[in-house]
């Protein structure tokens, strides 16, 4: 590679080629071979057609040339469902996307940052304790790719992924515990001009059960949404069925527990109240986690960020990132941020700088972790 940055070579590639969630293949196979022309032995696992995906998790290992610390790193393939042409260009030492619609650098960005890594490892000759990389699909609908991924594959028990839309330098030290649910309600259909009298509107239960939810910021921990809902034959019938999806987030477990309790008792109230009956289903979308400053995997990504002349600041994140799924297994996993902005909008950009520097960042955390 001659270009001054081949990370953004690598990027500008990447970010040309669609992939929502589910339809990651073709950017599997670019990074695959990349791979394998380090040198590599990379592989994929099955479980693509499981979840819904044409790909599985791409896994591959370095072994350790010198004792330490073995890390892992791990970044997702897919991307929120562009809803125009991937054009990304660069202007005034940015990237952005021409089309009007995302760019991408959620993730790919992040793949980019860890490929380039690994690749000047070896170009480099650098000594390092272990490299694992672990490319995931389908994590923007549920970190699905990374709960499907086999962890007793993975021989280190710190990693790191780079998923967090701000400033290189940011540590997250926790994200929240999340609870989905669809929710039901059963009316019953009449004609809504001559025998009104005689329905039961489904709408009318749920609209009330949404009015009485706390919704948006409950406290500085915890938050609570709806997102869509739907219902209904025609205007003129009185609605036998609506149905909405909610969800509830906190960086508290107890208060995550209670809030969708106080949600579910809405629902069956709004029920009563209209005649209606109500039906719901819930889903832990992911597990929350909460990291101290001096924990290994922390104070090893503060000196590696301070080494590269980055400030390490710490926050906790309002949402969920792979990095979720290897804490809840077991595996100490910080989430940093990258550089991305405005990520999921058209607006979203990244600035070369910062796609190189956390390239500089993977090194540097790879050498903090050799022994001594």
């Amino acid at each position: 590679m001659n270009s001054p940055s081949p990370a953004l070579d690598l990027f500008l590639d990447l970010a040309a080629i669609p992939s929502p969630p589910g339809e990651e293949r073709a950017v599997a196979d670019v990074v695959l071979r990349y791979l394998r022309d380090l040198g590599l032995e990379p592989d994929e696992d099955g479980c693509g057609p499981e979840i819904g995906s044409t790909i599985g998790n791409i896994y591959v290992r370095l072994e350790p040339t010198v004792a330490g610390t073995p890390l892992f790193f791990c970044a997702h393939l897919d991307t929120v469902p562009p809803s125009g042409p991937l054009e990304p260009v660069v202007e005034d030492g940015t990237v952005r996307n021409a089309g009007g619609t995302i760019l991408g650098a959620d993730n790919k960005s992040a793949v980019v940052q860890m490929l380039e890594g690994v690749r000047r490892v070896l170009a480099e000759r650098r000594p390092h304790a272990g490299i694992e990389l672990v490319f995931t699909p389908k994590e923007e609908v549920g970190l699905i790719g990374a709960y499907a991924f086999d962890h007793d594959r993975l021989h280190a028990d710190l990693g790191y992924v780079y998923d967090q839309a701000a400033a290189p330098g940011e540590i997250i030290l926790g994200a929240p515990w999340s609870e989905s649910m669809e929710v039901q309600f059963h009316g019953r259909a009449a004609h809504s001009g001559m025998f009104p009298e005689e329905g039961r509107s489904a709408i009318q239960a749920a609209a009330k059960a949404i009015a009485d939810l706390r919704l948006g910021r409950v406290d500085e921990e915890t938050t609570a949404n709806v997102g869509v809902i739907s219902g209904g034959t025609a205007g003129n019938i009185v609605p036998e069925w609506c149905t909405f999806l909610a969800e509830a987030r906190s960086q508290s477990q107890s208060k995550l527990h209670a809030l969708v309790q106080e949600m579910l008792d809405a629902y069956t109230f709004a029920a009563t109240a209209t005649d209606c009956e109500v039906e719901w289903q819930l889903r832990k979308s992911y597990q929350g986690y909460t990291l101290k400053r001096d924990d290994d995997v922390v104070s090893l990504a503060a000196r590696a960020l301070a080494a590269c002349g980055y400030e390490p600041t710490y926050a906790m994140s309002g949402g969920g990132a792979d990095a979720n799924v290897f804490n809840e297994r077991g595996r100490y996993c910080v989430n940093l941020a990258n550089g991305m902005t405005d990520i999921h909008t058209s607006t979203e950009r990244i600035s070369v700088s910062d796609l190189d520097g956390m390239v500089d960042v993977t090194l540097a955390l790879v050498h903090a972790a050799l022994a001594g």
